[in-house]
């Protein structure tokens, strides 16, 4: 059994050091791994920092570079180098714990074994120790990513180790020149054919910074508003029986955020369901106002218009 961590980074040299350390740490648990980096175009010293690591030669690092395309397309393309059995992306500022290989192989046999399962669900915590969100209701509850956050009301990040073979499968779909979407986006598309198996253990520490996408979340919502607009689309193409109210108020709103952000048009003739249209209709209006009160956004359709005219 042979793991790969995928770390996608920008500009994180001074934080990519902490990873590598614990990854050398690691190495104790006898497990055999590999590290791939994507550095997605930094323009500090993360090179130099990992040519110290490739140097070293202590543990199997594979150093590759693009042009920034951001982290989903650096991930789609770290994929197609992996050779593992089991992947799963680690943050370069985020780092692994002492025994994370230790729980992988500890588990690892149940995920090869099993068809039916896409992934292991860890936990995350912060440097303080406290968990990310809350722990999961069961210990080896078997579900979906969907059902775990809209129906189990599950909060905080978590730790998805894969299995390659169906992780290959899919792909971070990126719209246009946006550098980033969801996660979920991905996630939701896997679970329609498989499960994941969520384990009370934590496998990764996080460290948020103040420019990381947990500080700046608005911002990647006004760069990405395409990606976006196409998660919340298709999450009201799901089965949403068993979604509390509050949740799925929570997606009609959002699908109207990003339509008005994207600048969609016919947004309402595109979501499928007459409940799902009238909710989204009598909510349009007010969800629009409140958007462009939001975000800043003034006269968004003139200078579009204006644009199409010249």
């Amino acid at each position: 059994m042979k793991v790969s961590v995928l770390t996608a980074t920008y500009n994180r040299c001074e934080d990519i050091e902490k990873l590598y350390n614990s990854l050398v740490v690691n190495k104790n648990s006898g497990v055999d791994f590999e590290w791939l980096i994507m550095d997605d175009g930094s323009t500090d010293k993360t090179k130099l920092v990992v040519d110290g690591f490739l140097k070293q030669g202590i543990i199997d690092v594979k150093y590759f570079t693009q042009h920034n395309m951001g982290k989903m397309v650096a991930t789609n393309n770290l994929m197609s180098e992996v050779t593992g059995d089991i992947c799963f992306t680690c943050d370069s500022d985020d780092y692994l714990t002492v025994e994370a290989m230790d729980i992988i192989r500890k588990h690892s046999k149940v995920l090869l074994e099993d068809d039916g399962l896409y992934a292991l669900c860890f936990l995350k915590k912060n440097e303080k120790g406290n968990i990310s969100g809350r722990k999961f209701p069961e210990n080896f509850m078997r579900t979906d990513m969907f059902s775990l956050y809209f129906r189990e009301n599950m909060t905080g990040e978590k730790c998805l180790v894969f299995k390659t073979a169906v992780r290959k499968k899919y792909h971070h779909e990126v719209e246009g020149d946006e550098k980033f979407v969801t996660e979920s986006r991905m996630y939701n598309k896997m679970d329609l054919d498989y499960d994941i198996l969520c384990i009370n253990e934590v496998l990764e520490i996080g460290d948020y910074k103040r420019d990381g996408y947990t500080k700046n979340y608005l911002e990647y919502f006004r760069k990405a508003p395409n990606g976006y607009y196409e998660y919340f689309r298709e999450l009201l193409e799901l089965d949403l029986t068993g979604v509390a109210f509050k949740k799925k108020m929570y997606i009609y709103k959002h699908y109207i955020l990003f339509a008005v952000l994207a600048n969609r048009k016919h947004a309402i003739s595109r979501v499928l369901g007459f409940r799902n249209k009238l909710i989204i209709a009598l909510l349009w209006i007010p969800g629009k106002i409140k958007t462009k009160k939001q975000f800043k956004i003034k006269n968004m359709e003139k200078k579009e218009n204006g644009k199409a005219k010249r």
